[in-house]
Order: structure tokens, then sequence, then C-alpha cells
């Protein structure tokens, strides 16, 4: 073989090209359709960095803007579709083929463009699963990142929103491919350099500051005593059973009460310094009653969120910040903290299956999982105990060497019976696996799987799964918690009530819970407003929470 090195040229020559548009380094935000247009070929795989919360706009605009006829059928591998632009480009053929983890606000669009063929699909993926392929299989020509600011070095300051950019940036720049990173300023000194100028091939001065979503904000007010019920299920039928300690929540009015719950009602259960101490997690607003009553220990995060950033450097205890006193998150370590480290995962669905399985696939969307599969999932590589670690092993395998036998994290589903529009959330069979066939996807996209799943919590009981010794009784077992849903009314009652005998299936009295004292007055916190006064006025909420 000859010529070790034209890969190196091609970016070379990429980068060379790009410099007609920029003086050094810096780009002016009218030449991005330029730049573009000269560094990006036909058929390149294009990391335009959307998070779940930070978005490279000024350049999701740029790319959307280029000639068809000059930059087409790119491979774009992003975390998150999220805004329109990232689908513009496929209806303008731009872009051909997707892999991707997140799409909750384009969930509806993107359903409609690959029923219609508009996407050439190759897999939605976990968070991890993603980044690992980067290094792989998926390696990016371009990368399209955003920082905070930077210098004429280039040094990029990420700010508390770093997410995704460290491991984009690494492997693309590693494997001769080109960055670009758009900032909302360019300083003579950044804050702490996040990302060294030498990873960083060109930097746009935006237009505007780079959009990020208020993913992680609950407002208070708006939960009911449902969601009361399960959160108080949740930590006495579960959290205080297998003493959690480390943990994980996913997105939800569900877990959002369990945080607003520990300063009251786990209070009351003595529970303090127990349970929830050690959290992978993103700044929910609703932890800052149970950080500032003493509940809560450390917090590592994927990302930030809209409003929290006073407040976390006012915490520098619990939260992990730079010596600007900033959050410093990484999504690939959190990740990973939370596959490998946490004992439980908690988070939601649309829909439940007979057997377990779960997926946000629906008909008429498609969201995506992002890291939920590994949050939620138990990790086989794991080599360290823990209590509630071990306990969950012991109930799931009751034979065996104790030696050999391996522990299991709590995998939780806490969702109501009948979702938005009284969709039912347990189903006969999933969504996802008639958008497999129609789209001739080879695997269904698949949330979490049924034997990682260990328990489903709802506003008529929880189901531990753990405990099931056949698919006859895991089956009864979800069925004695579907409630009025057509899958819940199929129970075989008699079955049933022999699982709540032996403590597979659990209603609220058989934990000792009276459903009427669920009730709002429980919250610590009831509106954005008693979270504000919590935080002593560091937590600034987004305008569209401040309703006072």
């Amino acid at each position: 073989m000859s010529g070790w090195h034209r890969e190196r040229e091609a970016r070379d020559a990429r980068v060379e090209a790009g410099r007609a548009h920029a003086t050094g380094k810096i780009v002016a935000a009218a030449n991005v359709v330029d730049l573009l247009e000269a560094i990006l070929e036909p058929g390149d795989r294009v990391c335009l960095e959307g998070d779940n919360q930070k978005q490279a706009d000024c350049l999701a605009r740029g790319l959307s803007r280029c000639d068809p006829g000059r930059v087409h059928d790119l491979h774009m591998v992003q975390s998150g579709i999220v805004l329109p632009e990232h689908l513009d480009i496929f209806e303008q053929g731009i872009a051909r083929r997707l892999d991707y983890s997140y799409s909750g606000p384009q969930g509806g669009r993107i359903a409609r463009m690959l029923y219609g063929g508009q996407i050439e699909l190759g897999a939605v993926h976990t968070y991890l699963e993603l980044f690992a392929r980067y290094f792989v299989d998926l390696t990016p020509n371009v990368a399209l990142i955003a920082g905070v600011s930077a210098d004429r070095d280039g040094n990029l300051y990420t700010g508390p929103n770093t997410e995704d950019t460290p491991t984009v940036v690494e492997a693309t720049a590693f494997k001769n491919g080109v960055v670009v990173a758009q900032v909302n300023e360019i300083v003579e000194r950044v804050p702490r350099v996040d990302i060294p100028g030498d990873r960083i091939d060109f930097v746009v001065e935006a237009d505007t500051p780079f959009y990020v979503e208020p993913l992680f904000t609950r407002d208070p007010a708006a939960m009911t005593e449902t969601q009361i019920l399960m959160a108080m299920m949740a930590i006495k039928g579960i959290y205080a059973e297998y003493g959690i300690r480390r943990l994980n929540h996913g997105i939800g009015f569900g877990t959002a009460a369990i945080e607003l719950l520990l300063p009251t009602y786990a209070e009351r259960l003595g529970l303090k310094g127990e349970i929830a101490t050690h959290w992978a997690l993103n700044p929910h607003p609703t932890l800052i009653p149970a950080i500032e009553s003493g509940w809560v220990k450390q917090v590592h995060c994927f990302g930030s969120e809209v409003g929290m950033d006073r407040y976390i450097r006012e915490r520098s205890d619990i939260f992990f910040t730079g010596s600007d006193g900033s959050l410093r998150s990484n999504r690939a370590f959190c990740q990973t903290a939370g596959l490998y480290a946490c004992d439980l995962f908690i988070g939601s669905t649309l829909q439940i299956d007979l057997a377990g399985h779960s997926s946000t696939v629906t008909q008429n969307r498609v969201a995506g999982f992002g890291g939920a599969p590994n949050m939620g999932s138990d990790p086989h590589g794991r080599r360290h105990p823990s209590d509630t670690w071990m306990k969950a092993g012991r109930e799931a395998q009751i034979t065996g060497d104790p030696a050999l036998m391996r522990g299991r994290k709590l995998v939780v589903q806490i969702v109501e019976t009948f979702g938005e529009g009284l969709v039912p959330a347990f189903v006969e069979r999933l969504d996802a696996l008639e958008l497999a066939k129609k789209i001739g996807l080879e695997l269904a996209p698949v949330m979490v799987y049924a034997d990682d799943v260990t328990h489903i919590v709802t506003e008529e009981g929880i189901a531990n799964l753990l405990l099931c010794r056949n698919a006859d009784e895991r089956e009864q077992a979800i069925r004695g918690v579907a409630g009025y849903t057509e899958i819940g009314r199929g129970r075989d009652r008699a079955m049933v009530e022999r699982l709540r005998q032996r403590g597979i299936v659990r209603r609220p009295e058989d934990l000792g819970i009276e459903p009427l004292d669920a009730d709002r007055s429980l919250l610590a916190a009831k509106s954005i407003k008693d979270l504000v006064h919590w935080s002593g006025g560091l937590y600034e909420p987004p305008a569209k929470f401040r309703n006072w």
C-alpha cells in the first residue's frame, strides 16, 4: 500500500479551502454557508451538535441553506434531532442517512419522514452506543459544535452545558476530521479551556447565543395526586426496601414528585441518609429542596439546566464545578456513571407490553430514547457489590453458589396506566415492531428490554418482576398493575391475588399507604416560585415558567 497520509492530506485540503472564508480561525456568521460548502463533500459523515439540550443552531441554519448541488447525501450522526433545521436538510436533499439517539420535539415529524421514505435510518442508538461508534465505524468527517466562548487560537469554553462536545471533538479531530465551533462570543481569554484550540479548525461568532432546551424543568404546580401516590409507593416500596443511595432519575413528573417528597414524606419515614444520596442526574430544579434539606451528597450531570447556573455555582460541594465556578458536565462520563455506578434507574415510557418491553416509539411519534437504555439496563460488566445490587440479585436468582451469584441493577418503569389523551400505556404489541416492519428495520427500536426491567409502578401498585419465576407470572404481574386498560381487564384475578400474597404485586394498602393521603400538601415545593424561594433566589427559571 502506498500513501499512509491520504486522510490527513484530504483534511488539510478542506481546511485550506475553508480559510478563504476566515480570518485566522475566526469566521463571521454571514460566511457560514460559504465555509460549510468549502469544507463539506458529498456523502460526508457529519455530526451537527444537537444534544438533548445544547444546539449548534447557527451552524444548523447555515447547513440548511447550503446548495444541494454542492452539499448532498450527507450521513448525519448526531445525538439529538431537536431543531426544525435538523430535518429540513433531509427534505432538501442535503442529508440522506441518519443515525441518532433522541428526537423529542421532532418526534412526530421524524415519524412522518421515516414512513415517507425521506430519511434512510441507520439506527436509533443509546448515547453511549452512538459515542462508541464515533470511534469505530461512524467517525465524523466534519463536526459542527457549540460553545460559550473561544479565544482567537480556538481554545473553547463550553460552560455548564458541555454535554457531548468533548466526545464529538475527540473522535473527529484525532481521525483527520474538521471541527467547526460556533460560540456566543470571541474573548481575549476563556474562563477555562474545555477544548484545546489545536482541536478546533474554525470558530464562528454566532449571530445569537446557542439555544438550550429547558428539558428537565417540571413545574410542581402541574403535579397530580396520582403522580404523588406513585412517588410514595416508589419511595416506600422500592427506595426504602432496597436502601437505594446511588441512582438516576429519568425525565417526568413521576420522578420529579419523588424528588419533592424526599424532604417531606421520606423524611417522616426516617430515610434521610439511607436513600438518594449520590446521583447521576441533570440539575433538576425539583431536586433543590432535597439538596437544601441535606439529603443529597453529590450530583454528576449529563448537561445543565436553564436557570440553574447561579445555584450550581453556590453549591460546589454538591456539583462538579471548575475553577471558574461553572458546572462541568459530560454526557459520556455521566452515562457511564449511570450504567455502572448507580444501583437504580427509574423512568417513564409510552408503551409497555406483556413481557415488560418498553418503547417511546408510537404510530405517530418516534421520540428516540437517548440514554434510557444505558441507564435502564443491567450491566454484566459490573464487578463491585453494594447492598442494593446484591439484594436485587438474590431475589432474581435463588439457587447457585452465593459467591458466583451476580447482583442486579434495579430498573423501574413508573407510568400512569393511561397517558395523554387517555392512550393506554400497556399494550399487547409495541408500535416499535410495526415501525420496524414498515421501514424494513432488522431490529425494532425497543427502549428497555423486558429482561432488564425489575419493577413497574403505576397508580394501582408495584409489580416486582424479580420475584416472578416464569413467563406466566410475569405477564400476570404486569396485568395486575395495568389498571382499567384492556391489558389490566384481561388479568387472571385469582393468579394476581396469589402473586399479591407472595409480595410480587403490591397495592398501596399493602405498603401501609392510604391513597387519600397522596395530597399536594406533601410536596416540598408546590410551584416554581417555591423552588426559587428554596434556592434563596439563586434559581432563575426560564420566562415561560414564571407565572407570578
